[in-house]
């Protein structure tokens, strides 16, 4: 008799918890020197968020390696990987929402790093988590060419050619009119770069072949770029109560958004056209693929 699956939201619950779990351990304890870095760092991490990045690499990695699940070296793989990517997403956020950047006094429900501790000790928490992104995957118990692809994924997803040169490029974009392709290739980098390396450590953790790497790179393709139309729809179409931080601030700062430059209804039809492509690129990883289509709904169809 088969065992009995989990729910998708069942699994994601456990999925959020577990990372939780594990980034508890991964961060120094207030109790160390510096005190209050180490309190920031926490705060900025700890204790909220969907945890997106962290499940797809769970999902990928289960997805391309099924029967590995339970094993202790295969999970601890995982777990790395997907410390590292929520570290660096924590990072971009306490950066993000600074003075210089975008300004914003809300992030999950809760005041900025900057707003509770200060601006000084938020950039120094955003300069910490981000080396300590690295020291996770250099503990990945995988062959060590895949520790240093790990990290190279990792990098190019963070660095200028990926996460930072996006907000550099939305920063520059202020008020601007931008094409589509334009509009395109800056979230391709801001949001879809570190949303696309979860999913392929995930793989890599996996061991995943040629066919399966072919799927998880469309798939992650469509997903990234689906993440940021519904974030667009969202800011236009939920309140700062469920969305955890203020509603309205792409429109407020002029901002050109999916919204802006296709208008409402265009910006929802075009996230499940994205829906779709992503559920196709994944159907030759038949049931293994469960937990990739499982948060491909839930990007698409959150109202959050």
């Amino acid at each position: 008799m088969s065992a009995v699956l989990p729910s998708f939201s069942t699994w994601l619950g456990a999925r959020a918890a577990h990372i939780e779990h594990v980034l508890d351990k991964e961060m120094p304890q207030v109790d160390i020197i510096p005190a209050r870095l180490h309190e920031a760092m926490r705060y900025a991490v700890l204790g909220g968020g969907k945890r997106v990045r962290a499940a797809l690499v769970y999902a990928a990695g289960y997805g391309c390696a099924d029967n590995q699940s339970g094993n202790p070296a295969f999970e601890r793989a995982l777990d790395c990987a997907a410390a590292a990517v929520e570290l660096v997403h924590a990072y971009s956020l306490v950066h993000d929402d600074l003075p210089c950047m975008d300004d914003d006094s809300l992030r999950r429900g809760q005041p900025t790093v900057h707003v509770r501790f200060d601006e000084a000790t938020a950039l120094l928490a955003g300069d910490a988590l981000q080396p300590l992104a690295f020291d996770c995957l250099a503990q990945m118990p995988v062959a060590p060419e895949k520790i240093v692809q790990a990290t190279q994924t990792l990098a190019q997803a963070a660095g200028s050619l990926g996460m930072a040169g996006g907000q550099a490029i939305d920063l520059e974009s202020v008020g601007k009119v931008l094409s589509q392709d334009a509009l395109q290739h800056m979230h391709s980098l801001k949001t879809g770069a570190l949303l696309s390396a979860s999913v392929m450590l995930g793989g890599l953790a996996a061991g995943a072949d040629g066919p399966q790497q072919g799927a998880l790179t469309r798939y992650a393709k469509a997903m990234g770029l689906a993440f940021q139309v519904v974030d667009d729809v969202l800011d236009v179409t939920a309140d700062t109560s469920k969305l955890g931080k203020t509603a309205g601030k792409d429109a407020a700062a002029n901002k050109p958004t999916y919204v802006t430059l296709l208008g409402l209804e265009s910006a929802q039809i075009m996230a499940k056209k994205l829906h779709r492509e992503a559920i196709e690129a994944i159907a030759p990883l038949g049931e293994s693929g469960r937990y990739l289509a499982g948060l491909a709904d839930f990007i698409v169809l959150r109202d959050h």
